[in-house]
């Protein structure tokens, strides 16, 4: 009996050492090796063996599947930062922008305030309350304007919108202390816009960027022989290049009843349409806007310089003005002014 066991121990032991024989033939990298083995005893003898290499610390880092990284040979990603000189100037006015806000509330036209604006001819006609009495002004006033607009309705790729917008523009005698300082005129511009995206190649790195269709109410907000209003649909196309954009609008005038009409005449000085630009450098923005009636010769030029910000948000500002229509109530009269200020905003 005891040399039968004898003999089952030795040929258990002379099976051990033979399955651990094979294994050490051929080493198992991961667990998957070991699970491939289809007998109990090599497969247990496998795990064992797998286990005792883990357990040294060396054999921990050879045998991670992920390499160790030489910093100083890893490849350096640079961050690029869009250039804001590349940046659309009528995607970002407009909101053209998929991601951006379905109701946009944004700055529209300039918005100022001209701490000193100075005329070579101030308009005292109409404050005539006597054929031998005027109103006498002042050749510095202050001028300020504000102008917003509301995004009222939008496709879901941004391309078509409807605008409500509102400007309003004041010249003050503040330094007029002989008649208290009034408000010499104040001109109000609420106006419905609907805008399109064509994004269209016209060659020449020049793209079409923008189709504008509204209606305007401009007015004086005041009565009899001061009272200036006047209503217009127009239409407005956008190209820009690079840092400049150029854009180009049209307009029709509502006709009046005679009998009420305070400015029958105001095309012939205010004209059919304008042409405006931007060119931004630097932070700087320089714009201009020519507008006229080329059957009557008259017109306006209007040009301007936004400095970088100076305070806060706010840019120095520069504007001058020649020609007919600096405002409602100085439609019809023609003079040059030239005024410097703080602005928020270049209009586009």
């Amino acid at each position: 009996m005891k040399l039968s066991q004898n003999r089952l121990c030795l040929s258990a032991l002379f099976f051990t050492m033979a399955a651990c024989s094979s294994f050490a033939q051929v080493e198992p990298t991961t667990a998957v090796d070991c699970r491939k083995i289809t007998a109990r005893v090599e497969r247990l003898a496998c795990y064992d063996l797998l286990a005792e290499r883990f357990d040294k610390p060396e054999a921990t880092v050879a045998a991670s599947p992920v390499p160790a990284l030489n910093v100083a040979e890893a490849p350096k990603v640079e961050s690029v930062r869009a250039d804001p000189s590349i940046v659309s100037v009528i995607d970002a006015a407009w909101g053209f922008d998929p991601l951006s806000d379905p109701y946009k509330i944004s700055f529209f036209r300039e918005n100022y305030f001209l701490l000193g604006r100075y005329s070579n001819n101030p308009n005292n006609a109409p404050y005539r309350t006597s054929a031998d009495e005027k109103y006498n002004l002042n050749k510095v006033e202050a001028k300020f304007q504000l102008s917003f607009k509301n995004r009222l309705w939008t496709t879901d790729d941004r391309r078509w919108g409807i605008w409500a917008a509102y400007t309003q523009q004041s010249h003050w005698q503040l330094y007029n202390s002989e008649v208290s300082r009034p408000f010499r005129d104040s001109n109000y511009m609420p106006e419905l816009i609907v805008s399109y995206r064509p994004n269209l190649d016209l060659g020449a790195g020049v793209k079409w960027m923008l189709l504008n269709g509204g209606f305007i109410h401009e007015s004086n907000g005041r009565s009899d022989s001061i009272s200036r209003s006047w209503n217009r649909f127009y239409s407005e196309v956008g190209v820009e290049k690079g840092n400049l954009a150029l854009f180009g609008t049209v307009w029709y005038r509502v006709k009046e009843n005679a009998d009420t009409d305070d400015n029958p005449d105001i095309v012939d000085y205010l004209g059919h349409g304008k042409l405006s630009a931007v060119y931004r450098w630097q932070g700087n923005s320089f714009t201009g806007e020519l507008r006229g009636n080329l059957s009557t010769g008259r017109g306006a030029i209007k040009a301007g310089w936004f400095t970088p910000p100076v305070l806060g948000p706010l840019r120095g500002y520069v504007q001058v003005f020649s020609g007919y229509g600096e405002s409602m109530i100085d439609y019809n009269w023609k003079q040059t002014t030239i005024g410097v200020g703080l602005a928020i905003n270049d209009g586009f």
